[in-house]
């Protein structure tokens, strides 16, 4: 046995012995995270941060037992999970919630766009005095009191990207481990290849002869995908402002992928609102010779199918973040458009060594640059892929650091 394995084993069983040791015999159990995540079921990327980090935990941390407090797991999102993890134990409602509180060991918070449940936090520290740690967030320089406070007192903070590590730094944060930690969506495995091999028959495309395009706004328009949701006159109008400034260079992409290649090119969602999107920015601007080559997705998908066709991709492009996420989790490369309304997420592609996939649109840098890196994965599959897989590589080895923090915490 290697000395990394030998160590990673004994402390495994370490973390579960001192939980367990000063128990009743009758009371022994395993150690008990509660992971909250799961935040909607809009976009797939906010879907995949939960079954991506069971599946960290399943592999680096199979000593625990998890419980999901989830926000949203429904539009068929519980059974993909369930069908994943068929042992997962998910608290819905005030009373199993409450319960959960009570009885779990650790509170881990999962990745997201900030520090999403930091009211949760907040009331799982003062309830309970409990360790508990961050995996995988962003977060915006400006920071509240309680946030501080709360992100101190963690006994780790992962951010997804180094932006983020630096601004908590400088923020005076002073958690004892701070440090760039993938999110969680990088580790998604997810699968329905039924539903993806009929989708790709019925649409024509070839397993490794097509790419992916992934349009965006600089909002998600949620007044049009949820019914809670206000029209926000602001947004929209940003939104319509940067419209075709953003997607154009996507568009132009495509047109040279269809004439230069013998790729076609697919349209798809990562959201509910991108199908539109697409349709509006791409689709019906493209000339009629390039049009009959390119495929427009005109439903929104769950992750699993998403993942299913992606893998069967030579790569993917466009303004969105999780679906290339999950593409270089899976070995496939991707190539990432970001601006300021993301927050600072796009900057984990220079983390993880994919600088040259990624282009920032609020300086043009996608207009001069981004349809000669769709055409170098296109007419490079190998060293494309290559590219891909190194970085793939670093982001494991960052995910077995995290987990062993929470071993460590747990310990």
């Amino acid at each position: 046995m290697q000395r990394r394995e030998f160590l990673q084993t004994s402390l495994g069983s370490a973390l579960a012995a001192a939980v367990t040791a000063s128990l009743p015999a009758q009371e022994k159990r395993k150690p008990k995270v509660l992971l909250r995540n799961a935040w909607q079921t809009v976009n797939i990327g906010d879907i995949g941060h939960t079954p991506g980090i069971l599946t960290i935990l399943e592999k680096h941390v199979p000593e625990i037992d998890v419980t999901l407090w989830p926000s949203s797991i429904g539009e068929g999102v519980e059974p993909l999970l369930l069908k994943r993890f068929p042992n997962l134990k998910i608290a819905k409602g005030k009373a199993e919630i409450d319960a959960a509180v009570k009885e779990n060991d650790f509170l881990l918070h999962g990745s997201g766009s900030g520090f999403v449940a930091v009211k949760d936090v907040g009331r799982w520290q003062k309830e309970t005095g409990k360790p508990y740690g961050i995996w995988g967030i962003s977060h915006a320089p400006e920071i509240s009191d309680v946030s501080k406070q709360l992100l101190s007192g963690a006994k780790f903070c992962y951010f997804r990207d180094g932006r983020s590590v630096s601004a908590m730094k400088k923020a005076g944060v002073t958690c004892p481990v701070m440090e760039f930690g993938p999110d969680g969506a990088f580790a998604v495995d997810l699968r329905n290849d039924a539903l993806a091999d009929k989708y790709l028959q019925e649409s024509g495309l070839e397993t490794g002869k097509f790419m992916c395009c992934i349009p965006r706004l600089r909002y998600t328009p949620y007044w049009l995908i949820k019914k809670d949701r206000p029209f926000d006159e602001k947004k929209h109008a940003r939104n319509e402002e940067m419209k075709e400034h953003d997607n154009a260079p996507l568009r132009d992409a495509v047109i040279a992928l269809v004439r230069e290649t013998d790729m076609k090119v697919l349209v798809c969602p990562e959201d509910m609102s991108q199908m539109a999107v697409g349709k509006e920015t791409i689709m019906d601007k493209l000339p009629a010779d390039v049009a009959k080559r390119v495929v427009w997705r005109e439903n929104y998908w769950l992750t699993d199918e998403a993942l299913s066709v992606f893998v069967r991709s030579a790569g993917l492009f466009g303004n969105e973040m999780h679906s290339p996420i999950m593409c270089i989790g899976n070995g496939v490369p991707a190539i990432v458009c970001r601006f300021a309304e993301q927050t600072t997420k796009g900057w984990m592609w220079d983390d993880i060594g994919l600088k040259e996939w990624l282009f920032d649109h609020d300086f043009d840098e996608a207009h001069k640059g981004l349809t000669a890196a769709v055409l170098g994965i296109a007419k490079d599959p190998a060293g494309a892929k290559a590219k891909a897989a190194k970085a793939h590589a670093f982001v494991q080895e960052r995910q077995r650091v995290m987990s062993e923090s929470l071993k460590q915490a747990l310990a």
